[in-house]
This record gives structure tokens, sequence and C-alpha cells, in this order.
């Protein structure tokens, strides 16, 4: 069937025309992956694009330094892409064969009641990470500029799941003392004492998905003992910096009953 009467695309010469990109450009960028066509005509071999394409090859078409800098923007955001499927076909494989869960230990501790800044947002993971540290960046400040003072560790409660269709909501929680009148988006509610079944994560072990593992475990450990959860589920930091990858970073913790 040819898609020749297809009037929402554009054969590649007049996509060519259109985007300022040469017949020999448009096919080397096919090849490379940066610029695929919307269709290829089973019958011809005739390629064609859409005109929501056209914006994409004019970036492609820029000269010098920003040309080279939009190229590597997009090879960045595609290998990260790779990355994180990567990961998590290599979570599904451990999940699968049963070896995630033998990987962490989990123990047990008593929370005492807090006071808590805190930020709330429905997100997925793309936008995940940034919100967390900006989050926290904007907590610390109003709680400076008030005169009050952050208690550690700092914790991040997922209201729901996470990832890339889910969005939560996520809330990024400050213990403090001493008193604040919260600014913008940010509340403040009191974390009641609890009793938390934790596993303690190095750097490394916090990436997406291979953090799903250490989730899964405190869960099989808290169904194991006949538990239930009293609150959602949190990550708990007890640094401000980023250690080494190796190094332990954060617990991932379930309140429980």
């Amino acid at each position: 069937m040819s898609l020749n009467g297809r009037p929402d695309l554009l054969s590649i010469g007049a996509f060519a025309q259109r985007s300022r990109l040469s017949l020999k450009a448009l096919r080397l960028y096919a090849e490379l992956g940066l610029l695929l066509p919307a269709a290829v005509d089973r019958e011809t071999g005739y390629r064609y694009y859409a005109v929501e394409q056209i914006e994409r090859a004019r970036v492609l078409e820029l000269e010098g330094v920003t040309a080279s800098q939009e190229v590597a923007a997009f090879w960045a955001e595609a290998e990260a892409s790779v990355a994180v499927k990567q990961r998590l076909v290599a979570y599904l494989e451990r999940h699968l064969e049963g070896r995630g869960e033998s990987m962490y230990e989990v123990q047990t501790r008593e929370v005492p009641e807090q006071e808590v800044i805190s930020i709330t947002r429905s997100l997925t993971v793309a936008d995940l990470v940034n919100f967390i540290m900006e989050s926290n960046g904007e907590l610390s400040t109003q709680l400076e500029r008030a005169g009050a003072t952050p208690t550690m560790p700092w914790f991040v409660v997922y209201h729901g799941e996470v990832n890339e269709d889910s969005d939560g909501p996520v809330e990024v929680c400050l213990p403090y003392s001493g008193s604040v009148t919260p600014q913008g988006e940010a509340a403040l509610r009191r974390e009641p004492a609890h009793r938390e079944a934790y596993t303690t994560l190095t750097t490394a072990q916090t990436v997406f998905p291979q953090i799903l593992d250490a989730y899964g475990a405190v869960d099989a450990w808290v169904q194991r003992n006949g538990l239930q959860l009293s609150a959602p589920p949190r990550e708990v930091y007890f640094t401000e910096a980023e250690p080494k990858a190796d190094e332990p970073f954060c617990d991932v913790a379930f309140p429980i009953g």
C-alpha cells in the first residue's frame, strides 16, 4: 500500500526543502538514529517524515558548537534511556531467579515522634532525583531563614508507586526543632513515633531500578513475619552529600504495626 496519499506525511524531498537539510544529511541522520523517517512505504521504499519532525531537523542543521552540543545532548539522553532499560532487565532477571532479596539484611528500630517540614508532589521517576534534591535544598533554606534547626536523618515518603507510568505522590521531609512558617509548597506536620523495618543501601544500590530489590527484600521480610505496614514506605537519608558508590547512603524503611 502506498503512503503517497497521506496528507500528514511529507516526502523526503519536501521534508528536505522545509527543514533545509540535504537528502544526504537526512539519510545519514536516519542511519545514526538521530532522525528516523515517520514511515517507509513497503512497496517503494520511499521515506516519509511528519511535519512535527521539522523542529528536530532544524536543530541538527545548526552550525558549530551549538550543533555539537545539541547532538551530544541528544545522544546523552538516548544512552541514559538505554542504561535504565539495561538495569531494569538485570533487575527482572535477579527477581525471577530469586537472587535480589538475599542481598539485603533487614533490621528493625524505634523512631521517635518528629516535627517535619515537607514538600509533596506527584511526579514520575524521570523527575524524581531532581525533585528530591531541590526540595531538600528549599526546605533547608526555609529552616535556616527561620532560625530553626534541621535534625538528621531526613527522609522521602512514597505515598504511591513511582515509575515511568505512576506518579506517587512523593513527600520530601526534613525533621526540625524550633519554629518555622512554611512558604510556597512547604507544609508542616507531625510524624508519629513508630517501629520500622529497614535495610541499608550503598550509593550504587540506590540507582533505579536496582533499588527495587531493596524494597522487595524489606517487603518480603515484613510478610514473613506476619506484620503489616502502619504508614507508607520511605527512604531515610543520613547524609547530605552523596558518598562514594560503595559507601552507605540511605535506608529503605517500612513503618510496621
